[in-house]
C-alpha cells in the first residue's frame, strides 16, 4: 500500500515537473520583458556612457526615470535568448541625478549586483526573477561587461 502511494506521488511529481510554459512569450529575442498576468512589458534598452575614473566606473544613462514600469517589487522578467547569454546579467539599482541616471562601480564592485535567479524554460526561453525584493526606485540590467542596459521603473 505504501508502495502505490509512493510511485503515485513519483508519477505526480515527474507529470508537475513535465509540464510546459504556456505563458505568453516575447516576440523580440534579446530583449527583457516585465510579465504582468497574461500580458508582457518591454524594458527600456539602452547604451550606458562608460566614465573611467581613478578607482570607479560611472554608467550614465539618459532620462530621469524608465519607460517601462512596475508595480511589482519581485519583477518576474522574460528572454527569448539569441544572442544574449541569460546567466550574465547582473541587476543594479541607479540613482537619478541632474536629468539622468547613474551607477558607480569601484573594482571590487563589477561583479557585485542585486541577485537574479535564471531558469531555462524551454528553446530559448528563460524566466529571470530577482531573489530579493525590490524598493521603489530606478533598476538596470546590464549583460556583465557590457554597456547594454535593460531599465525599469519599480513604483
Amino acid at each position: 500500500m505504501m508502495r502505490r502511494i509512493l510511485l503515485l506521488l513519483s508519477a505526480v511529481a515527474l507529470a508537475a515537473f513535465a509540464q510546459k510554459y504556456t505563458g505568453p512569450r516575447p516576440p523580440q529575442p534579446d530583449l527583457l520583458y516585465i510579465k504582468h498576468a497574461d500580458h508582457l512589458v518591454a524594458t527600456e534598452a539602452v547604451t550606458a556612457k562608460e566614465e573611467k575614473r581613478t578607482d570607479e566606473t560611472i554608467y550614465i544613462l539618459d532620462g530621469a526615470s524608465s519607460s517601462a514600469r512596475t508595480p511589482l517589487a519581485l519583477p518576474v522578467f522574460l528572454l527569448l535568448a539569441n544572442k544574449l547569454n541569460p546567466d550574465s546579467l547582473g541587476l543594479y539599482r541607479l540613482e537619478t541625478r541632474e536629468g539622468h541616471r547613474e551607477v558607480t562601480l569601484t573594482a571590487k564592485q563589477k561583479a557585485a549586483g542585486i541577485l537574479l535567479e535564471v531558469k531555462h524554460l524551454d528553446g530559448n526561453l528563460y524566466w529571470i526573477e530577482t531573489g530579493d525584493s525590490l524598493d521603489p526606485g530606478e533598476y538596470a540590467i546590464s549583460p556583465e561587461g557590457s554597456t547594454q542596459a535593460f531599465c525599469f521603473t519599480v513604483f
